[in-house]
């Protein structure tokens, strides 16, 4: 199965946001306004730390890479995926907050890794048949 980038980017960019806030008004319901929001600012700030955390351990392992002479091509992955997660966090909603907290763990990003692998490296043998 092979997703259509554009139909993607529009349910991811669209979509998500609308779920974060139908998601916040809900909770806002029930727990009322300033526990919400300061779940929502709790939960950013965590999300730093552990980025910030993260960041410094994969920046570690491409200075490591490069000084013994390997390619840093899987630190480069994790720190884009890390990065990735960061901007989740900045976002306000819960449903961002958790989808970034799961990218910085380092057993969630490992298949998604090995996806996007197979994923370059089948493009570059269909390049290279051309």
């Amino acid at each position: 199965m092979r997703l259509r980038p554009f139909p993607t980017l529009i349910a991811l960019f669209a979509g998500l946001p609308l779920l974060d806030t139908i998601l916040l008004v809900v909770l806002g319901r029930y727990l009322t306004f300033w526990p919400t929001v300061a779940l929502v600012i709790l939960s950013g700030f965590l999300g730093a730390g552990l980025a910030k955390g993260q960041g410094l351990r994969v920046w570690r392992s491409i200075q490591e890479d490069i000084a013994e002479g390997r390619t840093p091509a899987q630190g480069v992955v994790d720190g884009i995926l890390i990065l990735i997660a960061g901007g989740m966090l900045m976002a306000p909603g819960f449903i961002t907050d958790f989808l970034g907290l799961a990218l910085l763990i380092p057993a969630v990003r490992a298949p998604i890794k090995r996806y996007l692998r197979r994923r370059l490296e089948g493009m570059a043998i269909q390049r290279a048949r051309f």
